[in-house]
Formats: structure tokens, C-alpha cells, sequence
């Protein structure tokens, strides 16, 4: 058995399994990630507008030499930009230097109201960010149905958003989403919206596959013993987790060397897999991105409100 190496979306389309991440790349390094692992194989770049890179990653594709057509690009809508989706995708779409991105994303179920402060991180007096509660989602992904209808995007979905988040959308979409790009890896492997999701046709991605300073996933003892028993590094293991499991993989990287290792995985046999999936039941469970929008998104594990809010 080998591992597939695209995956089908509800629009038909195939998504490449493994995509570049471009978040928080710095400014000068991201280009050059783009480029070489366009010709290094890679046919999947994952941007954001809120990244404040899609300039560079556009330069990247056009430095890369691989036609705009044999790429899977993409995007996402902003937070601030939910009152007019249109907009939002015009800035990614001149950002990028194309007509069209392949998959465009809800990036938050989140409204914030630009304001003196910033025009895509506003905040309150108090410091607090300026989050618009009143706004209606339903609002927006009729706007991402839109865009989706004027062929300026190929596919539409969310991202991190949770089941009942997906259940109040569901009551008014006529377009079910693509896609849904959330965090995952072992220490996080939402089990629960991984069924959910399948049922409905919406294909998970996984952000942060390989965790950061703050969920040790590359040195969890149990990674590493599956690791070593099938000759890879816990890179590959991680990487491969979610390509075994049906889910799209986004690790981001700049370095030459890990961009090109990041795009080989193994198949993974039921044992190790278990391994994985119980990782987070034995106490090692860990969510990385978690931003003060200062209400509670819905996930199990995700911080409650303060009472006062």
C-alpha cells in the first residue's frame, strides 16, 4: 500500500497532501522557501493575508518557474474584512500576482472592527482586541459563496472552527465548506471534529503538525521511540501521522533541507497510529495557538471566557 499524495475535495478538485506553511516566515526568507520547494516538487503553498507575506510568496511562484496552473494555492480572509469578502480576496489576489486562488478560507470565525489602531489588529482603549460579537458568520460565508460563484476562487472553507461553530453555519449554507485548516498533531488530534467533518464531506488540514517550543512534539519520548523503529526522524513521523490519517499537512520551514525532508512520509502501521492518537487521552494534550479574542471559539480545550466580558 502506498500513501496517496493528493486528496479529493467536495468540489471535485485534488488538494496535494502535503502543502508549504508560509506563517511567520520573515520577510526576505519566505520567497526563497516558496521557490525552491516549488522546484523541489512541492505543489501546494499555504498563505494568508494576514501573514503581511503574500507579496513575497506571489515573487516565489514567479521565481519558481512552475505555471500558475500545476499550483494549489491558498488564501484567507482576514478577520477585518468579513463585512466584505470581495475586497479582502482583491488585496491576496493583487498580493499574490494571480487571478484566482485554488482554496480561499474563513480564517477565524472571528469580526474585528478596524479602527485608529491598526486596520487588521484594532483594539480597544482597554487593550482588549475590537471584536465585532454581534456579527453574524452566516453574513460572510454567503459572501465566501459569492466569490466562489464568480470563479475568483475554486474552493471555499473555514479554519479553526469548531463543531459548534460548523453546526450554526450549517443552517444557513447552501455550499458546504471545502475545507477546514485547524490545529493538529498528537498533542491536539480533535478526534471528534475529524468524524464530524468526514460525515459532511469537509477535509481537515493540520497547521502546526509539528508543534513549537511549546508542545515538545518533536522530543515526546514515544515519537521518537517511532522514530527510530522505522529509520525516520520525528519530523517524518509527524508529517506522515496526518497523510496516514487522510488529512492534509501544512509544515512550514525556510530551511532548504527541511522544506525537502518535510515532503517525504512513511506509511504508518495501526500500532503506531494508536500510539499517536492516544497521546494527548494520556495527558500530553496541548493547543499552541490560542489568540485573545477574548471569547471562547467552541473547542473542548480551548480557554473560557471571564465572566465579565
Amino acid at each position: 500500500m502506498t500513501l496517496p499524495t493528493h486528496f479529493k475535495l467536495n468540489t471535485g478538485a485534488l488538494i496535494p497532501a502535503i502543502g508549504l506553511g508560509t506563517w511567520q516566515s520573515k520577510p526576505g526568507e519566505v520567497r526563497k522557501a516558496v521557490a525552491f520547494a516549488l522546484k523541489d516538487g512541492y505543489r501546494h503553498i499555504d498563505a494568508a493575508l494576514i501573514y503581511g507575506n503574500e507579496n513575497e510568496v506571489g515573487q516565489g511562484i514567479k521565481d519558481s518557474g512552475v505555471p500558475r496552473e500545476k499550483i494549489f494555492i491558498t488564501s484567507k480572509l482576514w478577520n477585518t474584512h468579513h463585512p466584505n469578502v470581495a475586497e479582502g480576496l482583491q488585496k491576496t489576489l493583487e498580493a499574490l500576482g494571480t487571478d484566482y486562488v485554488d482554496l480561499y478560507l474563513i480564517h477565524w470565525p472571528v469580526r474585528l472592527v478596524p479602527n485608529e489602531t491598526s486596520e487588521l489588529l484594532p483594539v480597544n482603549p482597554d487593550g482588549t482586541r475590537s471584536v465585532d460579537r454581534s456579527w453574524d458568520q452566516s453574513e460572510t460565508w454567503c459572501q465566501m459563496e459569492e466569490v466562489y460563484k464568480s470563479g475568483k476562487v475554486k474552493a471555499i472553507g473555514v479554519a479553526n472552527w469548531s463543531i459548534p461553530y460548523l453546526e450554526e453555519l450549517r443552517k444557513k449554507w447552501t455550499i458546504v465548506p471545502a475545507v477546514n485548516q485547524v490545529e493538529l498533531h498528537p498533542f491536539l488530534p480533535q478526534h471528534e471534529l475529524k468524524e464530524y467533518c468526514d460525515k459532511l464531506g469537509i477535509l481537515l488540514e493540520a497547521y502546526s503538525p509539528l508543534g513549537s517550543t511549546g508542545a515538545p512534539l518533536m522530543t515526546d519520548p514515544e515519537i521518537q521511540q517511532i522514530a527510530e523503529k522505522n529509520g525516520v526522524s520525528a519530523a517524518t513521523i509527524l508529517i506522515s501521522y496526518h497523510v496516514n490519517k487522510g488529512i492534509v499537512v501544512l509544515p512550514k520551514s525556510v530551511s532548504e533541507k527541511r522544506i525537502s525532508s518535510n515532503k517525504e512520509v512513511i506509511l504508518l502501521s495501526k500500532e503506531d497510529l494508536d500510539v499517536l492518537d492516544g497521546l494527548a487521552a494520556k495527558g500530553k494534550a496541548k493547543r499552541i495557538n490560542t489568540p485573545l479574542w477574548g471569547f471562547d471559539l467552541g473547542f473542548a480545550d480551548w480557554y473560557r471566557p471571564v465572566k465579565s466580558q
